[in-house]
């Protein structure tokens, strides 16, 4: 999978969009313009890069997404969770919770998820 993590700019940039989509490609210039001082040439550039990472498309100047930000924020997840904890969520949950105190309400919200999960098997 091509890394589709974003970084400060290109998460700015795609909040626009999902807030804004659909967008004609020639009102998002004038949006980026106003929002983050960008010329033309720079939110084309952004967009052309965000495409091709399969998260946007500009089909006939139009702009939708690909991907919608839950979509693109459970894959970073499990991109950072198959490279940094080889794929076990247990060993991530744990990690999380060893700088993080889980609340009872966290806690709850899991198990309500692992039980939703085991009733589909």
């Amino acid at each position: 999978m091509e890394d589709i993590r974003l970084g400060l700019v290109e998460s700015r940039f795609a909040d626009i969009i999902w807030s804004n989509e659909p967008v004609s490609s020639g009102d998002l210039v004038k949006i980026c313009q106003e929002k983050l001082d960008w010329k033309k040439s720079t939110t084309y550039t952004m967009l052309k890069r965000l495409c091709q990472r399969g998260i946007f498309q500009n089909e006939n100047g139009i702009v939708t997404s690909l991907m919608s930000k839950e979509e693109l924020g459970a894959a970073q997840s499990e991109k950072i969770i198959e490279e940094s904890f080889s794929g076990s969520f247990p060993a991530f949950i744990a990690a999380f919770a060893s700088r993080k105190k889980l609340s009872k309400k966290d806690i709850d919200e899991i198990q309500k998820m692992i039980d939703a999960y085991e009733g589909e098997e």
